[in-house]
C-alpha cells in the first residue's frame, strides 16, 4: 500500500473536525466573513510597576476609549455630567450601584433607563464582532437575554421589546446583577488584545493584582522587562535575584505583595535584621513611602534595617555571581570585594572614596562575600519560600507561556528595552554562551536561556547556568532587557555625595540611535517587517514630558509608551502613563494625568483605509485555514477521502 504524503495525513486529520463537504464548507465561509470584520483594538501599555489601582483603572476605561463611545451614542442626548456618570458606572458597577443602594438614590425608573442606556452602549462596542464572538465575551448567567437584547431584528418594535424585558428584568429582581454584568460585557468587548511592553513587577504596591486582572484577558502578551526577568529568576531559584526582589520590595514599603500577595516568609529577616541592626539607625536604608502598607504595618526603622540587611546579602550574592562568571565581563564591577571595611573607604579609578555607611556585623573584611551562617540560613528560608509559592509561581508560568524577549504582530515589533547597537548603528554582537550574537539572534538565543532557568530540571547544571544568566538579564551591560552601562546599585546604598560621577549610569548607543529613522527601519528589517510602515513599541526608559520629550520618535517609527504610571517616576515624567491604541482606524496615543478621570487621546498615525481582520496577523492565519479546508473540500469532492457524515 502506498504510504499517504504528509498532506494527506493532514486532510485525514482536519477530516476528523469537519466529516463532510458541507461541514467544511461552512467553516471557509464563516472564516471568510470573519476577514471582512474590521480588526480588533490593541492596547499597547508599558511599566506598571505594580501600580494596580492605576492600571485598573485604564483597563476598565479602555484609556477613555468608552467613554468616547459614550460620547459618540449620547452627545445630543445627555449632558457632558450624565455622560460621565454613565462611564463610571461601567467602569466599576458594584461600587456604584452599592453606594446608591446604601444612600437611597436608586429606583426602578434609574435601572430601566440606564439598561436601555448600556444597551445602546453595548450595540456600538459590539459592532466589529461576530454574534459568535460577542456571546463568547458575554457572562454565562445572562447570556442568553444579552444576547437577545444585542440581537433585536429590524421588523421587530426595539422600543416596545426592549420595554418588555427590562421589565421583565425588573420584576425578577436582577436588574443590579445584570446591569453590573452588561458593563462587565462592554469593558470586555473595548479591549479585544492587551499587548504588555514589561515591567510589570517592582516599585508599586500589588504586581500580584495586576497578574490575577491579566490572567483573566483572553488576548493578552507579555514582552519581558529586566523587572520581570528578576522575579522569573528568583522564582528559578537565582539567590541574587531573590534577594534583588526582597530588596526592592522593601526600599518602596511594598510589604503587601510579597506577604499578603504571594505569602513569602519575612519574619526570619526581620528577626535576624533586628538582631544584627538593632542599635544602627539604618539612615541610608528607610524605604520610600509612596504606598501605605494595608496588611501587615511595619515600623519604618525595621523596615530600614530589613532593607539594609538584605542588600548587604544581595551585594555578597552579586559578587559571588559574578567572581563565577569571569565570562560576563564585569570585573570592574566587583566593588564589594574592593571595599577596605577596615577604613571603611572604596578606592576606585584612582581616587578614594568614603563610605556612607560602615556598620557591617556580617562582612569579613578578609572574606567580604561570604555569607554568614545565619545569612545562609536566611537564604535558605526565603529561596524555599519562593520556590513553594504556588501564586507566585503561577504567574510566573502565566509570563512565560504568553511572554517572550520580543514580539512581532500586525505589522509592529514589541520590546521592553533595546536592541543593542554600536555607536555606528550597526548592530552589537554579544557573547552568549561563546557565541557572538545580534539582532534578532540574540533575543531568540536569550529567549531560550530564560526559558530553561525555570523549566530545565531544578537544580541541574544547565538549570543553574540558565538562572545565573537572567541576573546578567537583569542589570548587565549589554542586556537588551537593561541596556545601560552599569546599575550602579552598590554605589547608590554605599557612596556619599562626593561619588556623584559613579552613581550615573549612561544609556546604550541605541536610545539616541533609534531617533533615526534609518535606524528603526533597519531594526524592523532585521525581524522581517516593513521598515517603511511598521513601528517599534518599547518602554524602559520614562518619558520626561516636563521637559518636553515626547513617547512619538523617528519620524512615527518608534513609539516610547514608559511615561509614569507608577508613581515613583510622575514627578520626574509630569504624566501618569501613555496608552498606545491601535483600531481599525488609527494609532492613538492616551496620555493620562494623575487624578484626571479621562486622558488626552490624539491620533498619531491615521490608517490610509479601514484596517480589517483580513489585513492581520490573524487574518493571514485565517487565509491559510481557508486554503486548507478548501482543499478539504476538493479531495471530498473527488473521493480521494470519504465523507463521514454525523452518524459516524
Amino acid at each position: 500500500m502506498k504510504e499517504p504524503t504528509a498532506t494527506e495525513k493532514y486532510l485525514t486529520l482536519l477530516a476528523r473536525e469537519f466529516p463532510s463537504a458541507e461541514s467544511a464548507a461552512a467553516e471557509m465561509i464563516r472564516l471568510c466573513a470573519l476577514r471582512t470584520l474590521p480588526k480588533g483594538t490593541e492596547y499597547f501599555f508599558s511599566d506598571l510597576h505594580g501600580e494596580y489601582e492605576s492600571f485598573s483603572r485604564l483597563l476598565r476605561s479602555a484609556s477613555g476609549m468608552i467613554r468616547a463611545k459614550i460620547d459618540l451614542v449620547f452627545e445630543k442626548s445627555l449632558s457632558s455630567a450624565e455622560r460621565a456618570r454613565l462611564a463610571e458606572l461601567i467602569y466599576t458597577p458594584e461600587e456604584i450601584l452599592s453606594g446608591m443602594v446604601q444612600s437611597g438614590e436608586i429606583d426602578d425608573e434609574w435601572r430601566s433607563l440606564t439598561l436601555y442606556r448600556l444597551i445602546l452602549v453595548s450595540e456600538a462596542v459590539s459592532a466589529k464582532y461576530t454574534r459568535a464572538e460577542v456571546r463568547k465575551k458575554m457572562p454565562p448567567a445572562f447570556g442568553a437575554i444579552l444576547d437577545e437584547l444585542l440581537n433585536v431584528t429590524d421588523d421587530v418594535d426595539k422600543e416596545y421589546y426592549y420595554t418588555e424585558l427590562i421589565s421583565s428584568i425588573l420584576s425578577t429582581g436582577i436588574a443590579d446583577d445584570f446591569i453590573a454584568a452588561l458593563c462587565a460585557l462592554i469593558r470586555r468587548l473595548a479591549v479585544n488584545r492587551l499587548h504588555i511592553i514589561g515591567d510589570v513587577f517592582d516599585r508599586g504596591p500589588r504586581a500580584d493584582r495586576i497578574m490575577d486582572e491579566l490572567m483573566t484577558c483572553e488576548h493578552v502578551d507579555f514582552e519581558w522587562g529586566n523587572h520581570d526577568i528578576s522575579w522569573m529568576g528568583a522564582a528559578s531559584g537565582c539567590r541574587a535575584l531573590i534577594a534583588n526582589v526582597v530588596r526592592i520590595a522593601l526600599g518602596y514599603n511594598s510589604y503587601d505583595v510579597l506577604e499578603d500577595g504571594y505569602g513569602l516568609n519575612l519574619r526570619p529577616l526581620s528577626v535576624f535584621a533586628e538582631r544584627v541592626y538593632g542599635a544602627d539607625p539604618c539612615t541610608e536604608f528607610y524605604p520610600h513611602t509612596l504606598d501605605d502598607v494595608v496588611y501587615d504595618t511595619v515600623e519604618y526603622s525595621l523596615t530600614a534595617k530589613m532593607h539594609k540587611a538584605i542588600a548587604v546579602i544581595q551585594l555578597k550574592l552579586e559578587g559571588q555571581l559574578m567572581r563565577s562568571h569571569p565570562e560576563y565581563g564585569l570585573e570592574d564591577r566587583r566593588l564589594f570585594e574592593k571595599v577596605d571595611f577596615r577604613a571603611g573607604t572604596l578606592t576606585y579609578g584612582g581616587r578614594v572614596y568614603a563610605l556612607c555607611d560602615t556598620c557591617f556585623p556580617t562582612v569579613d573584611p578578609d572574606d567580604p562575600l561570604r555569607l554568614t551562617e545565619e545569612e545562609e540560613d536566611l537564604m535558605r528560608i526565603l529561596s524555599s519560600s519562593f520556590h513553594h509559592s504556588v501564586r507566585l509561581n503561577a504567574h510566573i508560568r502565566h509570563l512565560y507561556a504568553r511572554g517572550s524577549m520580543y514580539k512581532t504582530v500586525n505589522g509592529n515589533l514589541l520590546y521592553h528595552g533595546c536592541i543593542p547597537l554600536n555607536a555606528d548603528g550597526s548592530f552589537q554582537k554579544v557573547t552568549v554562551c561563546g557565541e557572538g550574537l545580534s539582532g534578532r539572534a540574540l533575543l531568540d538565543t536569550l529567549d531560550g536561556i530564560a526559558r530553561r532557568a525555570y523549566f530545565a530540571p531544578f537544580g541541574s547544571p544547565e538549570q543553574i547556568e540558565a538562572r545565573d544568566y537572567l541576573w546578567y538579564l537583569w542589570c548587565g551591560p549589554d542586556s537588551p532587557l537593561y541596556g545601560k552601562d552599569k546599575n550602579a546599585f552598590f554605589e547608590r546604598s554605599l557612596l556619599g555625595d562626593d561619588a556623584a560621577e559613579l552613581k550615573r549610569e549612561n544609556y546604550a548607543p541605541y536610545y539616541e540611535l533609534s531617533h533615526d529613522p534609518a535606524v528603526c527601519g533597519q531594526i524592523l528589517a532585521e525581524f522581517g517587517l516593513d521598515p517603511t510602515r511598521g513601528h517599534i513599541v518599547n518602554g524602559h526608559v520614562p518619558v520626561i514630558r516636563a521637559e518636553g520629550q515626547t513617547p512619538v520618535r523617528a519620524d512615527g517609527r518608534l513609539f516610547v509608551i514608559d511615561g509614569g504610571i507608577s508613581k515613583a517616576y510622575r514627578v520626574k515624567t509630569g504624566i501618569a502613563g501613555y496608552t498606545l491604541i491601535y483600531d481599525s482606524h488609527s494609532l492613538r496615543l492616551a496620555e493620562h494625568t494623575p487624578g484626571e478621570s479621562t486622558p488626552t487621546v490624539s491620533v498619531v498615525e491615521k490608517m490610509p483605509r479601514r484596517v480589517n481582520v483580513a489585513d492581520t496577523d490573524i487574518g493571514e492565519e485565517l487565509a491559510g485555514r481557508i486554503a486548507d479546508l478548501g482543499a478539504l473540500l476538493a479531495a471530498y469532492r473527488s473521493g480521494e477521502i470519504k465523507e463521514r457524515g454525523s452518524y459516524q
